[in-house]
């Protein structure tokens, strides 16, 4: 009976241990193919190449892009910049083209030999297709951004979004600051219009008691008036006190014998 007992735990035990091994070797080879995909995935990626368009043209769009450059190479992933806000509605103010525009953009392909290649061969040249499309006349402008990967990409407009939102509160701040400015300046004219009110109030209630005259007549301060110790003139003193010849000398000296 006790044989029989261990004889079945110890089959329990063998059983969880190669269950517990299947698991581990399950994941083991679960992350052995991640990792050789990852592996390809960027062995892919190095290979790849980004072309860069500084012109968008008007009417041209993710999928009408794709649709012509496709026919020269296997693409990746497309990103077109949309044009400024302020200048799209200035754009439709004046009767332009009421549609979504794209200032720039970015072409990834499959590989790096084929960028260069759509590159060299476009830039400067007519778009063409048939002659009814709204894009035949204009001209490509595009160009291969050697050793720039779609990850450079996502970092730069990741920073440009990031200091796009930094002005954005540094605006809100500032217009925050105004407002509460504002407002206070509106409570303090409403507190000198309150007093200006009851200071009214006041002044009629004097006038209606017969007061208002003493409340009216500025209390101003008595005038100085102030007295300074003058010298008295010696002129008068100084004329007389000068001794002076009598006339009877005069006469004698010039009136002859």
């Amino acid at each position: 009976m006790q044989s029989e007992e261990s004889h079945e735990l110890t089959n329990g035990i063998s059983e969880k241990v190669s269950k517990e091994t299947m698991k581990s070797q399950k994941a083991d080879r679960k992350k052995k193919k991640l990792k050789e995909k990852l592996l390809k995935e960027a062995s892919k990626a190095d290979n790849r190449g980004v072309c860069y368009l500084s012109r968008i043209p008007p009417h041209m769009d993710h999928v009408r892009l794709r649709h012509i450059l496709a026919q020269f190479g296997e693409l990746g992933r497309i990103y077109l910049a949309p044009e400024d806000s302020e200048a799209q509605v200035h754009r439709k103010r004046a009767g332009g083209f009421r549609g979504q525009r794209f200032s720039e953009g970015w072409v990834e392909f499959a590989k790096k030999s084929v960028a260069k290649r759509v590159a060299d061969m476009l830039n400067g040249e007519q778009i063409g297709g048939k002659k009814k499309s709204s894009v035949y006349y204009d001209i490509w402008n595009i160009k291969y951004l050697t050793k720039f990967k779609w990850d450079d990409l996502t970092e730069e407009i990741a920073y440009k979004s990031a200091i796009r939102e930094q002005k954005l509160n540094m605006v809100l701040s500032a217009a925050k600051r105004e407002k509460d400015f504002y407002l206070s300046k509106i409570e303090k004219s409403r507190a000198m219009t309150e007093i200006d009110a009851r200071m009214e109030k006041k002044r009629k209630i004097q006038e209606e008691s017969g007061s208002n005259a003493e409340a009216a007549a500025p209390a101003f301060p008595p005038r100085v008036i102030r007295h300074f110790r003058q010298k008295k003139s010696i002129e008068n003193e100084t004329s007389q006190s000068k001794p002076g010849l009598s006339t009877d000398f005069l006469a004698s000296v010039f009136g002859g014998s």
